[in-house]
């Protein structure tokens, strides 16, 4: 991230701005006209898990059949509790493959309860644990179902990625930037924050039935799955119904209205906090009003376990 970024969100704590996070972000109208631009919208940026839903088209594009919550979970960033890992074991056994076919890492559920909950039963990591284990069964799928090799699916070369990354470059409507290695292992496609937005738009406006609908009206109506107990993405999708929303790590977050208007931003040092109060300012400026953006709005700044400060939007960082 170039210095071409801008200062959109401030730490206060205790009073006092301690730190400033800048980043990008672009807003685009239901017709796609640019309505919010700052920063670089228009650079490269590795989206990280907000690629997932456009991922998930193409597998569905590819012939993959699942139910709403497992499409869900298929693009989701879970937290690793019962429900998320159960359905994710559940696919594998179902089509006859063993958790070791995910070439996600094991690890811990991302959800500090359910990681808990895992070690007082004595257990460790696993890769059905892995928050993007869901994304990996499913491309075990897709591979299933049109008969391409299991093994290797990760390869950027691997049939089953050749075709992702085109059906990325048809809902972004620019060419992949660059690819890279997510955290999980698989392919990450580099897009324009521009890009993003735009792909997002086209999921939430695509007609019923179509991939793309299938893919965010299962998000839509399963936010649990999408994220997990507490986490922002869930809250925002239970709290205002229609919006479609996915995190990425980095700083990233993407999200549409289902007008089709459409938002992505990126923090420039990858600072998670940093990302829901830019996210929630470019939604009102959309006119999104749901109760949960003031719930959303800021993130406490903690100090002897109170609350004595908070993470919010600078004032006229969007103009």
């Amino acid at each position: 991230m170039s210095a071409a970024s801008v200062e959109l969100v401030e730490v206060v704590r205790s009073g006092f701005v301690e730190c400033v996070h800048r980043g990008s972000v672009v807003a685009l109208d239901p017709h796609g006209a640019v309505q919010l631009k700052a920063g670089e919208p228009d650079a490269p940026q590795l989206p990280r898990s907000a690629n997932k839903p456009l991922q998930l088209v193409g597998m569905v594009r590819a012939g993959l059949e699942l139910s709403p919550p497992d499409l869900a979970v298929a693009a989701s960033s879970h937290s690793g509790e019962t429900v998320h890992v159960g359905r994710v074991r559940d696919l594998l056994s179902h089509n006859g493959l063993p958790e070791g076919a995910l070439a996600c890492p094991p690890s811990l559920p991302l959800g500090e309860d359910a990681a808990r909950a895992v070690l007082a039963a004595g257990g460790g990591p696993a890769r059905a644990f892995m928050n993007c284990s869901g994304k990996h069964a499913a491309m075990l799928l897709t591979c299933v179902a049109n008969g391409w090799p299991v093994s290797g699916y990760v390869d950027p070369d691997h049939p089953m990625q050749v075709a992702l990354r085109a059906s990325v470059e048809d809902l972004a409507g620019e060419p992949v930037a660059a690819v890279g290695v997510d955290g999980c292992g698989a392919p990450l496609f580099g897009l324009t924050l521009t890009g993003l937005a735009r792909a997002f738009a086209r999921l939430v406006t695509a007609e019923p039935g179509s991939p793309e609908r299938r893919v965010a009206d299962a998000m839509r109506a399963h936010p649990d799955l999408v994220g997990g107990t507490g986490r922002d993405v869930t809250r925002l999708m239970a709290g205002a119904p229609g919006v479609l929303a996915k995190d990425g790590a980095e700083g990233v977050y993407a999200a549409a209205l289902p007008s089709g208007a459409a938002v992505a931003v990126k923090i420039a040092d990858g600072a998670q906090r940093a990302r829901m109060p830019v996210l929630v300012g470019a939604l009102r400026l959309l006119g999104l009003e749901a109760a949960v953006l003031d719930q959303l709005a800021e993130v406490p700044v903690l100090g002897g376990a109170r609350q004595v400060g908070t993470v919010r939007l600078r004032r006229a960082a969007l103009g």
